[in-house]
C-alpha cells in the first residue's frame, strides 16, 4: 500500500486581518473622547477622527494632509520595488549569488554615498532631495521600460540611494516646513505617528497595486510595475514643484561643519539618541532579509505575501499607541517608552534566533516586532524634534545609519555570501543592538532636558 504524504500550506487565519483593522479603528476613534474624559480635549467641541488635543487651525490640518499624501506617494514608490524585487530577479533568471552581490553593492552604496545625503539636505535644502528621490523612481522606472536586460547592479545602487532618502527626507522637509509656517508644535507629535501610520498603510497598498498590475499574465504584465512606479514618481514631483516654497539655503559649508560639531559631535545626548537609532535601523534591515527564510525554515509552504499584510497592519497597530502614551494620559516620558519598546523587541528577536519556533508562533512574534516598530519610529522622531536643531537634522539621521550599514554590509558578505556566520547570529546581533539601544534610552532620560525643550534655530 502506498503511503500518501498530503503537503499543507501555512497561512494567517482571516480573522487576524479583522482583529488588526478593528483594533485600529478602535484606538483611533476612541483616543479623542478618552483625552476629553481626561481634560485634554477641547470643551464645547466634539472631537474629530484626528483630533488629538486642542483644535488645531485650518491651516495646519491643510498642511498635515498635504505633506500625508506626498508622503504615502512615495511609500507606494518605495514599495512597489521592494514587494516585487525578488521576484522580478529571479523571473529574469538572476541566480542567488547575483542577488547577494547586488544586495552588497546597493548597501556599500548607501553607507558610502546615502549616509552624506543627510548633510546635503540640511546644506540645499531637503525639499531639492525629496525631488532627487522622485527623479531616482523616475530614472528607475523609464530604464527598465526601454531596456530588456536591465543591469541588476544599477537596479539595486538607485533603489539602495532612494532608500537612504526616504528615511530622512520626508521627514526633514515636514519639520521644516511645519517650523517656517508657524504651525503649532503639538501638532508635531500627532504627524509623526501619522506618518508611521500611513506609511504601512501605503506600504500593503503597493502590494495589492503589485498583484492587480500582475495579474494572471506574467510575462505580458511583467514591466507593468515600472510603468506604474513612473506615473507614481511624475505625480510626486508635480506635487513637490508645485508644493510649498522653500526658503532659499545660505548655509557656507565651513558654518554647517563647525554648527555639526558643537551641536552634533559635542552633545552626549545626541550621540546617544544616533546610537538608538543605528541599532534600530540595523534590526529592522536584518528583519527584512531574515524573516522569509526564517518562516519557511521548516521546509512547509507558506504564503508569505499572506503575512506581510500581518506586519504592516501591526505596525499600524502600534502607530496608534503613540499617542496614547504621549498626550498626557500616561505618565511616562518619551524615553521610558522607547526602554520597554526596545527591550520587547530585543526579546522578541532573541527567541527568534534561539529557539525554534512553529510557523503560527513565528508570525505572532514578528507582529509584536511591528507593532512595538509603531511606537518606536515616531518616538525617536519626538526626540529629535527636541535634542537636534532642524538646520542639521537630516545629516543626524543619515550619519547615524552608516554604521549600521557597514554591519550590515559586514554581514552580508560573511554570513550570506561566504557563509561563515549562520542566520541565528546575526538575529542575536540585532536583538542585542536593541539592548543597548534601551539602555541608550535609560543614560539619554538621566541626562534629558527637563522640562523638555524644542530646537528651533541655531
Amino acid at each position: 500500500m502506498a503511503v500518501v504524504i498530503e503537503s499543507s500550506v501555512w497561512e494567517p487565519n482571516p480573522g487576524v486581518y479583522i482583529f488588526i483593522f478593528l483594533a485600529s479603528l478602535f484606538s483611533i476613534l476612541v483616543f479623542p473622547y478618552a483625552c476629553s474624559s481626561s481634560g485634554g480635549g477641547s470643551s464645547g467641541k466634539a472631537p474629530s477622527l484626528f483630533d488629538h488635543g486642542s483644535s488645531p487651525t485650518a491651516s495646519s490640518l491643510r498642511f498635515q494632509r498635504n505633506f500625508l499624501l506626498i508622503y504615502s506617494l512615495a511609500s507606494v514608490m518605495e514599495g512597489l520595488w521592494s514587494v516585487f524585487g525578488e521576484f522580478e530577479l529571479a523571473y529574469y533568471g538572476f541566480s542567488r549569488e547575483q542577488m547577494m552581490f547586488s544586495l552588497c553593492v546597493g548597501f556599500a552604496a548607501s553607507l558610502c554615498v546615502g549616509s552624506l545625503f543627510g548633510v546635503l539636505s540640511d546644506l540645499i535644502g531637503p525639499k531639492k532631495v525629496c525631488i532627487l528621490f522622485c527623479i531616482l523612481h523616475l530614472f528607475l522606472g523609464w530604464w527598465k521600460r526601454i531596456t530588456d536586460h536591465p543591469s541588476i547592479l544599477l537596479a539595486r545602487i538607485c533603489l539602495s540611494l532612494a532608500a537612504s532618502i526616504f528615511s530622512f527626507s520626508f521627514e526633514t522637509w515636514m519639520v521644516v516646513q511645519h517650523e517656517e509656517q508657524g504651525h503649532r508644535q503639538d501638532m508635531l507629535s500627532e504627524t509623526f505617528w501619522l506618518i508611521s501610520f500611513f506609511e504601512s498603510a501605503s506600504l500593503i497598498g503597493s502590494q495589492v497595486l503589485s498583484n492587480w498590475l500582475i495579474g494572471d499574465n506574467l510575462e505580458k504584465n511583467m514591466a507593468s510595475h515600472s510603468t506604474a512606479a513612473i506615473f507614481l514618481a511624475m505625480v510626486g514631483l508635480v506635487c513637490l514643484l508645485r508644493g510649498w516654497t522653500q526658503t532659499p539655503q545660505k548655509v557656507a559649508l565651513k558654518e554647517y561643519r563647525a554648527s555639526f560639531s558643537a551641536y552634533i559631535f559635542g552633545d552626549k545626548r545626541i550621540w546617544l539618541l544616533a546610537w538608538a537609532q543605528a541599532c534600530l535601523h540595523f534590526s529592522i534591515t536584518v528583519f527584512w532579509i531574515l524573516w522569509a527564510p526564517t518562516i519557511v525554515a521548516d521546509g512547509r509552504e507558506v504564503h508569505l505575501g499572506l503575512i506581510y499584510p500581518c506586519f504592516m497592519g501591526s505596525r499600524m497597530l502600534g502607530s496608534t499607541v503613540f499617542p496614547w502614551l504621549n498626550s498626557g494620559l500616561s505618565s511616562l516620558r518619551t524615553e521610558d517608552c522607547l526602554v520597554y519598546a526596545f527591550i520587547m523587541l530585543g526579546l522578541v528577536l532573541s527567541v527568534t534566533a534561539y529557539d525554534y519556533q512553529e510557523i503560527g508562533v513565528l508570525t505572532t512574534l514578528f507582529c509584536i516586532f511591528h507593532a512595538g516598530l509603531g511606537v518606536v519610529l515616531p518616538s525617536l522622531a519626538r526626540l529629535r524634534t527636541m535634542y537636534v536643531p532642524n538646520a542639521l537634522r537630516g545629516g543626524m539621521i543619515s550619519l547615524s545609519q552608516a554604521p549600521a550599514n557597514a554591519a550590515i554590509l559586514l554581514f552580508l558578505v560573511q554570513g550570506k555570501y561566504y557563509y561563515n556566520i549562520g542566520n541565528s547570529t546575526i538575529i542575536a546581533f540585532a536583538a542585542l543592538g536593541l539592548f543597548t539601544a534601551a539602555g541608550c534610552m535609560h543614560v539619554l532620560k538621566r541626562w534629558g532636558k527637563q522640562p523638555y525643550h524644542n530646537w528651533h534655530k541655531l
